[in-house]
């Protein structure tokens, strides 16, 4: 019971709502901090970040705008934002704004760069109005601004990370036999909050199946179905409502993501096949409860293993919550939560990021359907053996190497793919 506070504060840390991707949203909270001191539309805007916020924000919808790309994200920040609601920056932006911010773009007044840090969430806007400039730093996380200068004059410094007590809450011996003790005992009322995610995230599935954004690959899985070309199963509603919160998502709906990690797609992946269960089972409200609280904080702890960003797709990974939970919901034990987490590092472990995007909807339907498989396969009492590739007898010690192989071995890998996709942006500049 000692840790139990410390997990629902990291929950409540890391489970919060999300409007649009939080890596654009980054880059326009610090442009509507910027006008915000200016207490000014800024005149020109020029947004400095990291080759890996660069990746995964060049190639997404920003909400409500039917555009993409850090540019758009940067202008729509300035003109319309909101720099005291973090991660929902832009959910109050209007018709004005909006017309405002394409201006800017259309006449160049946005400029782009990619600068070196070893900090993967480095961003750095300057915005300039009438002869005054102000910069805006966000670094360590999505929405913690690091320093503001006001005509070259530092105006504000945050305090180091490491002595912010808030930011200490993931407990050293966090591991799957202590999640799930704490998730089966801790009393309802203190982690009903998690209720929300499923609120959230299947209002988002919901717009996603309209069929009007991104890939439209929830709405496609869907309507197989009525065609008798796929079943009505766990399966499938997994990947279709996974996908078509993905698709919503990445594709500029103007519905808040109820996020994990710093990341939309991971709370989408950590929710959606725990609600398509429901939808087959009859789950009392405490059993979807605690289910959905397995999922998160075993996705949160997977995900602590590995850099905020890098070339492993954290959606997929964080099926691995939703696999922990699906075992729990089919009566597994520990045991059995050990088999499937090993069967999913042996299955989506080689699936990389190439940024964010409206394909992510195919990866969190990868990962939905590998977390079907591996709850499915762990309940009937088989398992991935330890003697094969990166698996280990303990699942904990499988997310570790899994987590140290994304820090280390994928380094090189994440270089290529940003390499790739500025060669690609160049040439359509060109």
């Amino acid at each position: 019971m000692k840790n139990w506070q410390q997990y629902i504060a990291l929950v409540q840390q890391q489970v919060v709502p999300a409007l649009g991707c939080t890596e654009p949203v980054t880059v326009a909270l610090a442009s509507a901090k910027a006008a915000q001191i200016l207490q000014a539309q800024p005149d020109y805007l020029h947004v400095q970040v990291s080759p890996n916020l660069y990746k995964n924000g060049m190639g997404v919808f920003i909400p409500g705008t039917g555009q993409t790309g850090l540019v758009m994200a940067a202008a729509l920040g300035a003109t319309g934002g909101d720099a005291d609601m973090g991660l929902q920056v832009l959910a109050n932006v209007s018709k004005p704004a909006l017309t405002q911010a394409k201006q800017l773009v259309s006449q160049n007044k946005v400029s782009l760069s990619m600068c070196d840090s070893e900090d993967v969430l480095y961003t750095v806007v300057t915005a300039g109005c009438g002869g005054r400039e102000v910069e805006v730093c966000i670094a360590q996380t999505h929405t913690r601004f690091e320093y503001i200068k006001d005509q070259g004059k530092l105006i504000y410094q945050a305090e180091a990370l490491s002595t912010v007590s808030q930011q200490q809450v993931i407990p050293p011996e966090l591991n799957l036999a202590d999640i799930l003790v704490f998730v089966e005992q801790v009393p309802l009322a203190q982690i009903a909050f998690i209720g929300r995610a499923a609120e959230l995230n299947r209002q988002l599935a919901e717009e996603g199946l309209s069929g009007h954004y991104g890939l439209a690959l929830g709405a496609s899985l869907q309507a197989q179905v009525a065609k008798g070309l796929l079943s009505d199963d766990l399966m499938t509603k997994a990947m279709s409502l996974g996908a078509a919160a993905s698709d919503a998502r990445m594709g500029g709906a103007m519905l808040a993501a109820m996020s994990n990690s710093g990341s939309g797609n991971q709370g989408i992946a950590a929710t959606m096949p725990i609600l398509a269960y429901a939808e087959l089972k009859t789950l009392s409200e405490e059993q979807q409860l605690r289910a959905l609280m397995l999922s998160h904080l075993v996705a949160i702890y997977v995900k602590s293993q590995q850099n905020k960003l890098s070339a492993l797709c954290a959606a997929t990974t964080a099926s691995m919550g939703a696999c922990a939970a699906l075992t729990w919901l089919m009566g597994g034990d520990l045991a059995a939560i050990h088999r499937a987490i090993n069967a999913m590092v042996a299955d989506v472990s080689g699936v990389f990021c190439d940024g964010a995007k409206a394909g992510c909807a195919m990866k969190v339907s990868t990962g939905a359907s590998s977390a079907v498989k591996s709850a499915i396969l762990a309940i009937a009492g088989h398992e991935v053996s330890a003697q094969q590739g990166i698996v280990f007898e303990s699942a904990d010690a499988s997310i570790a190497r899994l987590g140290q192989l994304s820090k280390t071995a994928m380094l090189a890998t994440d270089q290529a793919i940003i390499a790739t996709m500025q060669a690609k942006q160049n040439q359509l500049l060109s």
